[in-house]
């Protein structure tokens, strides 16, 4: 297992509309995007997870390779602006994933 933190050089998440959060994570290096995503260690089930929220709530979770960068889209629990809402930009939701640990194998353990 490896700290995502310590493979990815962007964590972070946006708005996607008023109703909708946008989480990127882009890899250092190609190298690791692709051991990342052969191991399928990120998808709705995880990101559910993390945010507490129903699998339902994740409307995309994809892999997306010309980028490096694992994306996903999810229902805000509070949509932006409303009352209650504490984040309009949607920029500060990426905190669950900083303690993240991904399934990192044994492949090429030289730079583990």
């Amino acid at each position: 297992m490896k700290s995502l933190v310590e493979l990815a050089s962007v964590i972070r998440t946006k708005n996607a509309g008023p109703y909708e959060l946008t989480i990127d994570v882009i890899f250092k290096d190609r190298k690791i995007y692709e051991r990342i995503k052969k191991s399928n260690s990120l998808d709705a089930s995880v990101i559910a997870r993390l945010y507490g929220v129903p699998e339902s709530d994740i409307i995309t979770a994809i892999y997306f390779d010309p980028a490096c960068a694992f994306k996903a889209t999810m229902n805000r629990k509070v949509p932006c602006g409303d009352f209650g809402e504490k984040d309009i930009y949607g920029a500060q939701q990426h905190a669950p994933l900083l303690d993240l640990a991904v399934q990192w194998g044994d492949e090429d353990d030289s730079d583990s």
